[in-house]
C-alpha cells in the first residue's frame, strides 16, 4: 500500500517518508479500511514533531473515512463494504490513516450516513467527539449560555453546533474576521473577537446578568489564557470544559474565587474518555449528520503526497479542515 510515515521526530519536512509499505491485517475485533480520506488534527503533528517514538515506525493521523474491506473476526464479516469514519487509529497504535488501509477496532468505525461525502467523515473523530464531550458531559445544556472559544477551531465549530442542538445560547469567541464569519455559519448566537471587543462588557450584555456573569457553560481550547475572562463571567455552578492550553501550560488556579461559585473544571481528552463516552458521541454525531444538522469547514483537500503540507498547514493553524484524499 501507499503510506506517509516518520521514523523519528521531528518537523514535517524533515522526517515525513512516503513510499510502499505492507498491507495491515486485521486482528481479532477489528476491522481493515481501505482509507479515502484522512483528517490532520493538531494532535498528529504534536506527536509527529516530539512526543517520542512509541514504535520505530508511525503511519499518522488519528481520524479518516473510507470502507471496510476485511475484518478479523468472522462476526464482523456483514460490514464488509460498509462505509465509515473512524477515529484513534494511531492511539496505542503503528498505523495511522495517512495510509491507503489502516486497521482499528471495529466499534472505531462508525457507520459514514448516506449523503456524508468520505471527506466530511474525516472531518469527524477526534474533533467532533471532543466537541461532544465538552458540552454535554456535565448534563443538558438547554436554555444555557454556552460559550465556545476558538469557535472557528475544528472542535470549537462542532461544539456551537452540539451546544445549539441542545438548546443553548451560544457565544463564540475568534481571533479575526475569517473566523468570525465560520463561527457565525456554525450558528452562534454572539461573536466577539478576542483582539477588539471589549469581551466581558459584550458577554454581560448578553447574558443580562447584573454580575456581569451568566456564562454557565464554558468550552475552553485555551485555559490558561482565558482564566481571567472565566473569573468574572462565569455563573454560580457553572462548569468549564477545557481541551486546550497551550499558550498558558501551568496555569495558575484562582482558587477562591472559583470555588466561592462552585465552580466545575473538568479537563476533556478524547483519548482516555471512556469507552462508553466514545460510543454516545458517536451515536450523537452520527444522529445530527443524518438529520443533517451538522456542517463541515474544510479548509483545503490535498493528495498524499501533500502530507508535510498538511501537517504545516495545521501547524500554523490554518482556517478550516485539512483532508488528505486517497482515491
Amino acid at each position: 500500500m501507499k503510506a506517509a510515515w516518520y521514523s523519528k521526530n521531528g518537523p514535517a519536512r524533515e522526517v515525513l517518508e512516503i513510499g510502499d509499505l505492507p498491507d495491515p491485517t486485521p486482528g481479532p475485533g477489528e476491522v481493515l479500511v481501505r482509507v479515502r480520506a484522512s483528517g490532520v488534527n493538531p494532535s498528529d503533528t504534536k506527536s509527529r514533531g516530539g512526543r517520542g517514538m512509541v514504535f520505530p515506525r508511525i503511519i499518522p493521523n488519528q481520524d479518516g473515512a473510507g470502507e471496510i474491506v476485511g475484518v478479523g473476526s468472522p462476526e464482523l464479516e456483514s460490514r464488509i463494504g460498509e462505509r465509515v469514519w473512524f477515529y484513534e487509529s494511531t492511539l496505542g497504535r503503528w498505523n495511522g490513516s495517512a495510509a491507503e488501509f489502516t486497521t482499528v477496532p471495529a466499534y472505531k468505525a462508525v457507520r459514514l450516513p448516506d449523503g456524508v461525502s468520505f471527506e466530511e467523515g474525516a472531518c469527524l473523530g477526534i474533533p467532533a467527539m471532543t466537541a461532544w464531550r465538552c458540552v454535554f458531559a456535565d448534563g443538558p445544556v438547554d436554555g444555557k449560555v454556552v460559550l465556545v472559544s476558538g469557535g472557528a477551531g475544528a472542535v470549537g465549530r462542532y461544539a456551537i453546533q452540539f451546544a445549539k442542538l441542545g438548546g443553548a445560547r451560544v457565544i463564540a469567541t475568534v481571533g479575526n474576521a475569517e473566523a468570525a464569519a465560520s463561527a457565525s455559519a456554525a450558528g452562534a448566537d454572539l461573536v466577539l473577537n478576542r483582539h477588539v471587543d471589549d469581551l466581558a462588557t459584550a458577554i454581560a450584555g448578553f447574558t443580562g446578568d447584573a454580575n456581569g456573569r451568566g456564562v454557565d457553560r464554558f468550552v475552553e481550547v485555551a485555559f490558561g489564557a482565558n482564566l481571567e475572562l472565566i473569573v468574572k463571567t462565569i455563573s454560580p455552578n457553572g462548569v468549564v470544559a477545557s481541551y486546550a492550553s497551550d499558550a498558558v501550560p501551568e496555569p495558575k488556579l484562582p482558587f477562591w474565587p472559583l470555588v466561592m461559585l462552585d465552580v466545575t473544571i473538568r479537563f476533556v481528552l478524547v483519548y482516555v474518555m471512556p469507552k462508553q463516552a466514545h460510543l454516545e458521541a458517536a451515536e450523537a454525531i452520527n444522529s445530527a449528520l443524518e438529520a443533517k444538522q451538522l456542517t463541515h469547514h474544510i479548509g483545503r483537500t490535498l493528495p498524499l503526497a501533500s502530507i508535510v503540507e498538511a501537517h504545516e498547514a495545521v501547524e500554523r493553524g490554518d482556517l478550516g479542515k485539512t483532508i488528505l484524499v486517497l482515491p
